[in-house]
């Protein structure tokens, strides 16, 4: 079978924050409502996602005073060259924070929708993009899951009723659970997805010992590599996958 290899990543980037150690949550407090150090922050997670052709994002700032009005995943897309990019905005505190999950991607999208999860308290979102004309086109989900465990199964069970009948589907984002916790049973038991061969811990970035950030592919999709990278100061580091696709599915990404 013709085939093209994909790169794809997934990065919290903590709408471009610093945090090296759990005592900066407080002593850099605000540092985290206000824009300064972030410009640099997203300098080096563009030259990061540069050499990708799909990247998802969580916590990227849409606009505010935080990111000093900047849409950081637009942003992005301008300084590491993506032709293609999408943001949905989820969670706003005031003109002080707010949050959204972005797309960045060298293939065109033929449709992108947004979809807001269910949960105890609003603001977490998908975001789905497809790529291809007909029903083996290629699904991208980026997602942002809730912390507490009742909101985090309802929001993957709606996850496997929306990529249920997608077979060649990847979901990818910040989990804040493993990829064999007992509510992810459901999204693999409902679609094609299957958790990683070995998943590495991502949090905290500085001394990682849980894995909440994961990219899920369906049993279609040949994994050709996984890997975990620093991204720029975040809390969180990056998953990183190489995918093989049959070439019938989408056309080659661009330069």
């Amino acid at each position: 079978m013709d085939t093209i290899e994909l790169s794809l990543l997934s990065c919290n980037i903590q709408a471009g924050s610093s945090t090296s150690r759990y005592r900066e949550y407080l002593t850099r407090g605000l540092s985290h409502l206000l824009p300064m150090g972030k410009r640099d922050s997203l300098d080096s997670i563009a030259e990061l996602v540069r050499s990708f052709d799909i990247v998802g994002l969580q916590e990227s700032d849409p606009g505010s005073l935080r990111s000093g009005f900047t849409n950081q995943t637009h942003y992005l897309a301008e300084r590491a060259g993506f032709p293609y990019w999408s943001h949905q905005p989820n969670r706003r505190v005031g003109a002080l924070a707010s949050s959204a999950n972005g797309l960045l991607a060298r293939l065109q999208p033929t449709e992108v929708r947004d979809y807001t999860l269910p949960g105890r308290l609003p603001g977490r979102g998908v975001l789905l993009a497809r790529f291809g004309e007909h029903r083996e086109a290629l699904t991208v989900a980026v997602a942002h899951l809730s912390l507490g465990l009742q909101s985090r199964r309802a929001q993957l069970a709606f996850l496997a009723e929306l990529l249920a009948d997608a077979p060649h589907a990847i979901l990818m984002g910040d989990f804040n659970c493993a990829p064999d916790a007992p509510e992810m049973q459901s999204l693999y038991r409902y679609t094609r997805l299957h958790p990683p061969d070995r998943s590495e811990p991502t949090f905290p970035s500085w001394r990682p010992q849980r894995a909440l950030d994961h990219i899920l592919t369906s049993a279609e999709l040949e994994l050709r590599g996984q890997r975990t990278i620093p991204a720029a100061r975040s809390d969180h580091l990056a998953v990183s996958v190489t995918v093989a696709i049959p070439r019938s599915i989408v056309s080659g990404p661009e330069g």
